[in-house]
């Protein structure tokens, strides 16, 4: 069992940036994926990126190029940084990882993108 912290969301302009960062209560193994989704309102929680230790990510096409996600295994936390911040952006971002075939979510943080 693990809980997921996220921090660092807020409101923001348009082509602002934001780091949300994700802890988690206890080691994960390097070579299992941590990732970043999303959820606005009336839509279905999407995923944005994630991470496997060694540096091999996957990207929505929606954030390629304007979002990074890193990993710092030895603080257990997972980053997202986002750039060039689009109103299109607003949503509750999630922390996830999957373990033992059991997914785990955090409580989200809220992203407001202004125009």
């Amino acid at each position: 069992q693990v809980q997921l912290v996220e921090s660092g969301g807020g409101l923001v302009q348009a082509g602002g940036s934001l780091r949300l960062a994700c802890e988690a209560s206890r080691r994960i193994f390097s070579l299992i994926p941590m990732g970043w989704y999303r959820q606005a309102p009336g839509n279905q929680r999407e995923l944005v990126a994630d991470i496997v230790s060694g540096g091999r990510t996957n990207y929505a096409d929606s954030v390629k190029g304007r979002f990074t996600i890193s990993r710092d295994n030895a603080k257990n936390t997972v980053y997202l940084q986002m750039t060039s911040l689009k109103p299109e952006d607003t949503a509750v971002y999630y922390c996830h990882v999957r373990l033992a075939d059991k997914d785990y979510w955090g409580q989200g943080t809220q992203v407001t993108v202004s125009s």
